[in-house]
């Protein structure tokens, strides 16, 4: 796959979670992909590997929020095509009104020769997730 198309699954991984396409948001990854989350602190998992355990973490996420907004601050393009990192911004709104969730993002997305993305590292704050989920006692 070309690099543009690459941009553009990226830009679909947000897109798909924004609209709670959870289905097509996992069918993006290819059968043994992997979501990792170097700083989860304890809190959440530090991967998910496979579409169905990336499926299953992504609807678990998904069920706490009503509303979900992940504009694209920038996309940096490799030299490799197939990778692309994507700096972007989380902003949530929690179940029945219970509050809001905001934090930075970096995604580093590596795709196959397919386009299937097959790594995706997820930087993000653990305090402010630690802070809007109640958990600052779980981190690790």
């Amino acid at each position: 796959m070309t690099q543009e198309e690459n941009i553009e699954t990226a830009r679909s991984l947000l897109r798909y979670m924004e609209q709670k396409k959870l289905k097509e948001f996992s069918e993006l990854f290819a059968e043994n992909g992997k979501w990792i989350h170097p700083y989860h602190s304890g809190l959440f998992s530090s991967e998910y590997v496979g579409t169905k355990e990336i499926y299953d973490g992504i609807k678990t996420a998904a069920d706490n929020f009503d509303e979900v907004h992940f504009p694209i601050d920038e996309i940096l393009p490799f030299q490799d095509p197939n990778r692309v990192a994507v700096k972007h911004t989380g902003k949530l709104n929690l179940k029945n009104g219970t509050g809001t969730y905001e934090n930075d993002y970096l995604a580093i997305l590596s795709f196959d020769e397919h386009g299937k993305i097959i790594e995706w590292i997820e930087y993000y704050n653990p305090i402010k997730s630690a802070k809007a989920f109640g958990l600052m006692d779980k981190i690790k």
